[in-house]
Formats: C-alpha cells, sequence, structure tokens
C-alpha cells in the first residue's frame, strides 16, 4: 500500500460507526488473506468507502472487489470486509453518487446501491454447492474446495442473518437504484436455508411494492423476488403490465397453471418488445429476457406444436450464436425422439425446418449447432434439411 492510500483512508477512523470501528481494532487483518495474499491493506480500502472524495470511493470498492471477492471467490477477509460495509450502510457518505471504476458498468448511482450489490455477490458465491448436486453456470456439479475455501464459505454462511438486518432496510430506500440494489441482495440471502423464517416479512414489504402504482422494473423485480421465495405470484398473472404478468408467471409456483403458461407464450409471441421491456437489463436475467422465457416455456408445455407461434417470432432473432438458447433446444422439443428417415414430418416440423434453413445466420462457420442437429436426428447441412421438406 502507499503512503498516499493511508491518507486516503486515515481521515475516516475516528468518524466510523461503532461495529465498523469496533471490527477494524478488533480483526487481526495481517493474519488475513485475499487474492493478493495478506489482507493488511484490507482496512485502508474499507475506510475509504467514506473518503469525501467519489472518485476515492469508486476506486476503493473497486479494489475490494478485486482481492475479498475476487471473480466471485471467498477469502479469510471476506467476512469482517462484508460485515464492515453492512456497518456503514447508512452512513451519510454512501449517498454520494459516482460511476464504477470498471470499464463494463457505465451506471452512475449512490454508493449505497453498489455496497448493496456487493454485499449480494458475496451472498451468492457463500451459497454456492450449499444445494447437494448445485451446478455452476457451465453445468459442473460443485465438488466442494481446499480447506482454506470452505473454511472463508462457512465463515461467510454464518454472517448472513447479520448482512440480512443491514440490507432489509433498504428495500424501502427513497432511491430507486438503492431499493433495486437491497432487493437484490435480500433475495441472494434468502436463498440461505438459515434463513428461511424471514421470507414471510420480506415478502410482506415486497408486497406493498406490487400494491403500489410503481416503475415496470420495480414491481417486476418484485415479482421475480416473490417467485425465487416460492411465494403465490398468481394473483399477478391478470396484471395489467405485461412485464409484470410474465415476471409472475417464471415463479415456480406457476408451473402448472395453464393460465402462466399462456402468459409466457404471449411475450414470446413478441420477443423483440418483451427484450426492450427493461432498457437496462434485469439482473434476474442471463442474457436477452425472451432465452429465459424460452427455457422456462420448453420445460412447462408437452408438445412442440404449442410453441410453434412463439418459435416463429424466435427463429428470425436466431443465430449460430445464440443456438445453444433459442434454435437447438426448439430443434430437440420438435424431435423429442429424434428425425426417423423416411416418417413423413408433421406440420409444425416442417414449418421449424423451413424457418431455420431460411435464416442465414444460423449456417455460419461456429459448430455448436451440430450438437443440437445431431440430438434431433436431422442432417448437419442445410442443403440436406432442405432436401428433407
Amino acid at each position: 500500500m502507499t503512503n498516499r492510500d493511508e491518507e486516503r483512508g486515515a481521515p475516516i477512523w475516528a468518524g466510523l460507526p461503532s461495529r465498523a470501528g469496533e471490527l477494524l481494532t478488533a480483526t487481526e487483518w495481517s493474519a488475513l488473506q485475499h487474492a493478493y495474499g495478506s489482507a493488511e491493506d484490507t482496512p485502508q480500502y474499507l475506510c475509504q468507502l467514506l473518503n469525501e472524495d467519489p472518485e476515492v470511493q469508486a476506486e476503493a470498492l473497486g479494489k475490494l472487489d478485486m482481492s475479498v471477492l475476487h471473480q466471485g471467490s471467498l477469502y479469510s477477509s471476506t467476512p469482517p470486509a462484508a460485515v464492515f460495509v453492512a456497518a456503514i450502510l447508512t452512513h451519510p457518505q454512501t449517498l454520494a453518487e459516482h460511476g464504477s471504476s470498471f470499464p463494463w458498468d457505465d451506471r452512475t448511482r449512490p454508493l449505497r446501491a453498489a455496497l448493496l450489490d456487493w454485499l449480494g455477490q458475496i451472498a451468492d458465491s457463500a451459497s454456492y454447492g450449499e444445494t447437494p448436486g448445485s451446478e455452476d453456470e457451465y453445468g459442473h456439479e460443485y465438488d466442494g474446495g481446499d480447506e482454506d475455501e470452505l473454511e472463508a464459505i462457512h465463515a461467510c454462511r454464518s454472517i448472513r442473518r447479520e448482512l440480512y438486518d443491514a440490507v432489509e432496510p433498504f428495500l424501502d430506500d427513497p432511491h430507486p437504484d438503492t431499493r433495486e440494489a437491497a432487493l437484490g441482495a435480500v433475495t441472494l440471502l434468502l436463498k440461505a436455508p438459515d434463513l428461511t423464517e424471514l421470507v414471510p416479512r420480506a415478502a410482506h414489504r415486497l408486497r406493498s411494492v406490487l400494491a403500489a402504482d410503481g416503475s415496470r422494473r420495480e414491481r417486476s423485480s418484485a415479482a421475480l423476488a416473490m417467485g425465487a421465495w416460492s411465494q403465490d405470484t398468481t394473483g399477478l398473472l391478470n396484471d395489467p403490465d405485461p412485464a409484470v404478468r410474465t415476471c409472475a408467471a417464471l415463479a415456480t409456483g406457476c408451473a402448472h397453471l395453464p393460465r402462466a403458461t399462456a402468459v409466457l407464450l404471449e411475450a414470446l409471441q413478441d420477443p423483440v418488445e418483451a427484450d426492450h421491456w427493461f432498457p437496462d437489463p434485469l439482473p434476474q436475467f442471463d442474457g436477452w429476457l425472451r432465452f429465459t422465457l424460452l427455457k422456462t416455456v420448453l420445460d412447462r408445455v408437452d408438445a412442440f406444436e404449442e410453441l410453434v407461434p412463439a418459435a416463429m417470432a424466435l427463429i428470425p432473432l436466431a443465430s449460430d450464436y445464440t443456438v445453444d438458447r433459442d434454435w437447438g433446444p426448439l430443434l430437440v422439443k420438435a424431435f423429442p425422439t429424434g428425425y426417423s428417415p423416411g416418417l413423413p414430418l408433421s406440420a409444425a416440423q416442417r414449418e421449424l425446418l423451413k424457418a431455420v434453413t431460411a435464416n442465414d445466420k444460423c449456417w455460419g462457420n461456429i459448430g455448436n449447432k451440430f450438437r443440437w442437429l445431431r440430438e434431433a436426428g436431422l442432417p448437419e447441412q442445410r442443403d440436406a434439411i432442405r432436401a428433407l421438406l
């Protein structure tokens, strides 16, 4: 750490909230580790979060993110750093608005919102592997970690109740960015099995959000959170806002409701509009909204014929790059037992293959499509598929 870093953090010590101050003095930071070795530099960056210069604040959070939460990894320094951040959320200096120190994040928002997001990321990392058989984003089953990693994970799990108590009050914050960040953090924290008794309390607060005349983004986020907590969202399936009712229909509790499936299919029939319901993508969705909608619908409908109108709306947007999330799964749904040479194609199958072969963007040089074509029992060449028609 440079002398300049020390100067930036030193004046803050005297004005810290009592819990934060106690944590700094009681923690032997030099005995803890982060991604780059000893965590002895961590207290200075924590203090810089309350610096009067917003740029220093943003830089400090960036350094903490790269060290004690490096690419989602947890370290022995992560739990005390997280508790410190939770303790300063009410500090007036966290109201300062600034941009992120990361080039991929162009948002300007209160530091408080960024800190809430950061705590949510820690909660998300701590929950990884907590459910037996859970998988990572690449479909690999969690197989534990080394002793230090497991110790850090368990330590982060042990502070989740304290983090929740600090985060929950901001569900009613006056600033929409802070409310959204608080909701995201609360949703991730309540994935914890030991916090399930808190779900009704949080759900009660969100019902007031859903009943109010709030923004599309806020009400949709609340509907998604309620669904994630296995709360009843059926009352929202007829909401005047198509985005809200679609988010409500995604709840697992709606999986067997025909009305919920109809809502999702309706949204998929105009995927361009659905993709642009939220100019800034909601963090609950990975990529375009249409990908999440299609994945959910594929699990809920029995026959491809129910999907034909949605499929015809999706294929013009498809390409080699999206095959794993649109036309590949649609092919497998249309040919669940594989294509059988010599057997006639159904009208729905013919319509899908005609649309896929007509889309030049689906037939570039990327090889992902071949796996799906093989699984559907179809030829790997475009002209060979056209010959079937």
